[in-house]
């Protein structure tokens, strides 16, 4: 019989006697019957498990006669209801040429036939006697309307009342051109409209002759899956996982796994080749997509070079995304790379001549040059078209906030040090714990692994507060340390012209106004060329070389501190980590997976993102390796952070926290930690979006697996998860920090670290980059030249001595160097006009689903509160790291935004 739609499983208990149910009509989303009561859903959600697999109704079943209720079985004819299916289709903004080509003719014929879309239900029961599927009801859709950029179309379709409540529908695209359904509305079922939410590609038939499948929105676990949908949940899962052969194609839906294997361009020159990521100890790292491209001519390990890169048709941006990123890019890699072409393109190792030439960048502007292209093409390939057109004389950069508010903020000890609570890089401050400190590295290669900075070093900076180990014991020391994870690439570095490369620590002193003061940094050089090791501990100063002896030191610290924001705290811990996740959940979790729909807003856009950086941000001879100090050794680098560092369970918040030695556990502290700097904007605000997010979690996991024994059950989730371990992040397989996933609480931590870096970490650590960033003196991201006191020469000294501020600039950035990353930044830093924030709106399932829309509903209201809160702590003026005269306010976790670079935000995903 054709059954009313019950917009989820959890509505009613199926195994409950019919007399019970038909008291009155059930509509889409609600039964106007009987309502459970909250306090007993975990025991119907039990009975319902119970009865789960018992499909074989020996009950009455339900049909419908002149809208009377009949018992199956009786002696009068059969009945069919007329069902409407009305498809919304979104156009493509682009491919003009189709619009004037043969197959767009071809197409406009099958529009005037009134056959576009063939259209198939579904019945998610088995008929009842022979236990066979129920045949698709099928109808072809015709066009009826066009506004607003969306098309609809139409079609009837005859639906016998014994067919079954509808599962799923089947889409064919009888057009020659791939088309974007939003979604498919089905009127004329007993229960009301039902909205199948779509939101996908679907390639033309003569493209792909498979059949699209779209099931409702209604959430099975793989055990309460209707019969009559078990097969086409398992074929759709072995679609996506395909078979691992062949090159894809742009209109494939295949998730598979590769190394990073594409990072260098060796067939265009010796010098690009790189080493393959991932697949051997020596530099292990998460998986890819794979792309199927065919090996590179002259080096068999890695994948030649494309103009574009695949990922799934799903996965690549939208119309309005692709437009606002192509303009964006554009606008901001103009008003970048120009100005300093005319002079860069001469000896792209001219220095700026003075600070104020920098400044000039967001002031008067510069006069743009007449560009021949070639050359930009190698810096910026994918606006060499646009620059043709560029209409304006006169480039400019927006002035960063913290510029606007400050212009001096850069050259400050304390905005140095709050930057490290409160800007772009918050995750590497730790407490020192033990006091001297070393090194762990070989000290036969590496050289002695004493800290050259003594207790007498930091008894001159904090002597009137307290001893060093007063200060170790009390924990008011902290530290930057970058010792051990750079120091084994000074030497390669070092053998590449205009770069250099320590060894640092930097060491700081937490005050009693809860501000963190700089005391040291410790600067080291490894044994090479036959000189010794060479290690110089540098502090805060009155006296004029030794200031501008600090200040340099201060522009090495911060050069480091960019390229482990950016290749490891950023790229390696959000994008690079996260893909692994969305190809498992794509491969094992059939999308009527309650985990699958609760996950699937936290993966917009990455996959493309990621494949957008492999093309021109961290291939060979890309931006990173061009304008950062480790230069071609920047993914090695990330490869080698990813081996000594990197662990699941150290993603999550807290966790992390307490590694670093920024909290401690603290059952009557807020948050159940005591922080270890209680004003630690990052941290402090950063907790409210956990707890938040883990509550939401916590619903939406319980509401569905009431019982533990249905984590350790449900294959699909079980696949999961060990894919993701020993796939996925296969070369960490037999590290520490993987969390068993046997109960509920497991997957709710589980669940909740995935989202969070998706979210919240990505956000914390992106969104004020051209804040920061944008006046490169803040965060240079490479240092091209030694300390003048390392093997020095009369010539260097005497030049430090006669214009030490000379020295500076020719250690920061060059100008062609310098505006790359600032337009890099600037795209990086900017929000999308479609956008999706954390808690913004639910997802459709979601909002079907009446327990699970009031579990978003507190989340989502939980995060305007925090936006509040934020504000109020911003407002405060105890809080010295978040509030006084200059500072930018922290305001990286507040949840939402509009577009364009706002330095707040949090989107769902690693979307940018």
């Amino acid at each position: 019989m054709l059954k009313p739609q019950l917009v989820h499983s959890a509505a009613v208990d199926r195994s409950l006697a019919p007399a019970v149910l038909v008291t009155k009509q059930f509509f889409h989303g609600h039964s106007l019957g009987m309502v459970l009561p909250h306090q007993h859903q975990h025991q119907h959600r039990r009975q319902r498990h119970a009865a789960a697999g018992r499909q074989s109704r020996k009950a009455v079943r339900l049909g419908f006669v002149a809208g009377n209720i009949r018992a199956e079985g009786a002696n009068e004819e059969s009945r069919t209801a007329t069902v409407k299916a009305v498809v919304t289709v979104i156009p493509p903004t682009s491919g003009e040429l189709y619009e004037f080509g043969i197959k767009r003719g071809l197409d406009d014929i099958t529009d005037l036939l009134g056959k576009t879309i063939l259209l198939e239900l579904v019945s998610s029961e088995l008929k009842p006697i022979s236990r066979l599927e129920n045949q698709t009801v099928k109808g072809y859709a015709h066009k009826t309307k066009k506004a607003n950029n969306q098309v609809e179309y139409e079609c009837e379709m005859k639906v016998d009342e014994e067919f079954g409540e509808v599962g799923a529908i089947l889409v064919e695209n009888e057009h020659h051109k791939e088309m974007f359904l939003k979604d498919v509305v089905l009127d004329g079922l007993p229960g009301g409209p039902v909205t199948i939410s779509c939101s996908s590609w679907v390639a033309s038939k003569f493209d792909n002759p498979n059949k699209r499948v779209f099931f409702t929105n209604k959430s099975f676990l793989p055990s309460e899956t209707p019969d009559g949908l078990k097969r086409l949940r398992e074929n759709e899962l072995k679609l996506l996982r395909g078979d691992g052969q062949g090159e894809r194609k742009t209109y494939d839906r295949i998730y598979d796994y590769d190394f990073y294997n594409d990072i260098g361009d060796p067939d265009s020159s010796p010098e690009k080749k790189r080493p393959v990521l991932g697949g051997s100890k020596k530099f292990p790292y998460p998986r890819r997509c794979r792309t199927g491209r065919p090996r590179s001519e002259s080096d068999p390990e890695s994948e030649s070079r494309a103009s574009t890169i695949y990922v799934p048709r799903d996965e690549a941006f939208s119309a309005v995304k692709n437009l606002a990123f192509s303009a964006k890019t554009v606008y901001s890699a103009l008003h970048a790379v120009l100005p300093s072409l005319e002079t860069a393109l001469i000896d792209t190792n001219l220095p700026f001549p003075y600070f104020t030439a920098i400044e000039d960048l967001f002031g008067q502007g510069f006069t743009m040059p007449k560009l021949p292209t070639k050359g930009l093409s190698d810096l910026l390939p994918w606006i060499v078209n646009s620059v043709k057109n560029a209409a304006e004389d006169v480039v400019r950069f927006e002035t960063p906030e913290a510029m606007l508010r400050d212009s001096f903020f850069w050259f400050s000890d304390e905005e140095f040090s709050r930057q490290t609570l409160a800007g772009i890089n918050p995750y590497t401050i730790q407490l020192v714990t033990e006091w001297p400190m070393k090194s762990k590295l070989d000290p036969s290669v590496y050289g002695p692994p004493e800290s050259a900075i003594t207790t007498e070093t930091i008894h001159c900076q904090i002597g009137g507060f307290m001893s060093v180990h007063e200060a170790v014991r009390e924990k008011k020391l902290f530290v930057l340390d970058y010792h051990d994870l750079l120091l084994p690439y000074v030497n390669k570095v070092r053998q590449i012209k205009g770069t250099t490369l320590y060894g640092s620590r930097t060491l700081f002193f937490l005050t009693p106004r809860e501000t963190l003061m700089p005391i040291a940094i410790e600067l080291t050089r490894p044994p090479m060329d036959g000189k010794p090791q060479w290690k110089q501990v540098f502090t805060p100063a009155y006296h004029s070389t030794e200031c501008w002896l600090w200040r340099l030191a201060k522009a090495h610290v911060l050069a480091h501190d960019s390229g482990v924001h950016e290749l490891v705290t950023h790229w390696l811990r959000t994008h690079c980590a996260v893909e692994p996740y969305i190809i498992a959940t794509n491969r094992q979790l059939s999308a009527m997976h309650p985990i699958y729909r609760l996950l699937h807003p936290h993966f917009r856009y990455t996959m493309e993102i990621n494949a957008l950086a492999r093309q021109v941000l961290i291939n060979a001879g890309g931006i990173i390796e061009i304008s950062f100090s480790p230069a071609k050794y920047s993914m090695e680098l990330s490869s080698m952070a990813y081996d000594l560092q990197w662990q699941f369970n150290l993603q999550a918040l807290p966790n992390d926290l307490i590694h670093r030695g920024m909290a401690v556990e603290d059952p009557t502290a807020p948050h159940g930690l005591r922080l270890a700097i209680q004003d630690y904007p990052f941290a402090n605000d950063g907790l409210l979006i956990w707890d938040s997010l883990k509550q939401w979690v916590t619903d939406y996991v319980n509401h569905y697996y009431c019982d533990s024994s249905l984590v350790e059950s449900d294959d699909e989730l079980q696949s999961w998860w060990s894919e993701i371990r020993n796939v996925g992040h296969g070369d960490k397989k037999y590290a520490d920090g993987w969390p068993e996933l046997k109960t509920a609480g497991d997957l709710i931590e589980i669940i909740t670290t995935i989202a969070w870096v998706s979210s919240a970490h990505h956000a914390a650590v992106n969104f004020a980059q051209y804040d920061y960033g944008g006046y490169f003196p803040n965060r240079p991201s490479i240092a091209r030249t030694n300390m003048p006191v390392e093997d020095p020469t009369e010539q260097v000294l005497n030049e430090f001595r006669n214009k030490p501020e000379a020295t500076l600039l020719k250690c920061f950035p060059t100008p062609i160097q310098a505006t790359v990353v600032m337009a890099t930044l600037d795209v990086l830093s900017t929000h999308s006009p479609d956008e999706e924030y954390l808690g913004e709106h639910a997802e459709p399932a979601w909002k079907d689903d009446p327990i699970v829309k009031a579990a978003f509903e507190r989340f989502s209201g939980r995060l305007k509160e925090i936006e509040g809160i934020i504000d109020a702590r911003n407002e405060d003026r105890d809080r010295k790291n978040r509030n006084g005269a200059g500072i930018v306010p922290y305001k990286l976790m507040k949840p939402f935004s509009k577009p364009g670079v706002t330095g707040q935000g949090i989107p769902y995903s690693v979307s940018i």
